[in-house]
């Protein structure tokens, strides 16, 4: 029997206060296997690391990564895990800071495509990113990732 490991990927939700409460920043997956869709297609900026790489560590290095910037500075607020369908575990730090979604230069990966082509091509791994509201970032986020936002809601109340 093989076992397989889990994989596991690390990530920081941005937030800000604006005048209808918290926001969040999501990127919606690139790739064409994500183009057409909203709900269920936006995610915490993350990636995955190896066992011996902290996962704090992890999740500033994929924010740099997936958008091409910085990761924001502030206080990092610890959101936990979360359990995704594929069985991937997710780690997150919420961090409050702004960030430019027209700045972004976001980070590849290639993949053959169409199906059976042969032929190689390379998507961004965030296509676009946003800032959404509460409500409608529960709306189109990754449905295990909706844990990180009661999260955060529960910490700044």
């Amino acid at each position: 029997m093989t076992v397989r490991a889990t994989k596991r990927s690390a990530g920081l939700l941005v937030f800000r206060r604006g005048g209808e409460g918290l926001e969040v920043l999501l990127g919606h997956m690139g790739g064409p296997l994500w183009a057409k869709k909203d709900a269920g297609a936006w995610t915490v900026p993350k990636g995955e690391y190896e066992a011996d790489e902290p996962a704090w560590d992890a999740a500033r290095r994929e924010f740099r990564e997936e958008l091409g910037l910085a990761p924001p500075d502030g206080e990092a607020v610890p959101l936990g895990e979360v359990v995704q369908k594929s069985g991937k575990i997710v780690t997150a730090w919420a961090v409050e800071g702004e960030v430019d979604p027209a700045a972004i230069e976001p980070g590849t990966f290639t993949m053959q495509w169409p199906p059976r082509s042969g032929r190689i091509q390379e998507f961004p791994e965030l296509d676009r990113v946003a800032w959404f509201g509460l409500g409608r970032a529960r709306e189109v986020i990754i449905t295990a990732q909706a844990a990180f936002l009661d999260r955060l809601a529960e910490h700044s109340a």
